[in-house]
């Protein structure tokens, strides 16, 4: 498999091999472990949240209410430090 990179994140990677001694590739390879670990991590997530509201353990909240919460609390929090 190829990768083709920009050639700013290239010079990144050359600056970075030079410095420690390691392979380019062992970056490489580091950063999409990391990325798919993280990815994967994201998707449980999502999935433990979609089951919870499927089965009524929780409630979504309107979009607009979430946002008038929050304009409260800044409110409230503004208001505190007057």
């Amino acid at each position: 498999m190829e990768v083709h990179l920009s050639p700013d994140l290239e010079a990144k990677l050359d600056q970075w091999a030079a410095e420690t001694g390691r392979p380019k590739e062992e970056f490489v390879e580091d950063a999409l472990t990391g990325y798919f670990e993280e990815l994967a991590q994201v998707r449980e997530m999502l999935d433990s949240r979609y089951d919870d509201i499927k089965s009524g353990r929780v409630k979504p909240i309107d979009g607009e209410e979430v946002f008038a919460r929050l304009r409260e609390k800044s409110q409230a929090r503004r208001s505190n430090l007057a």
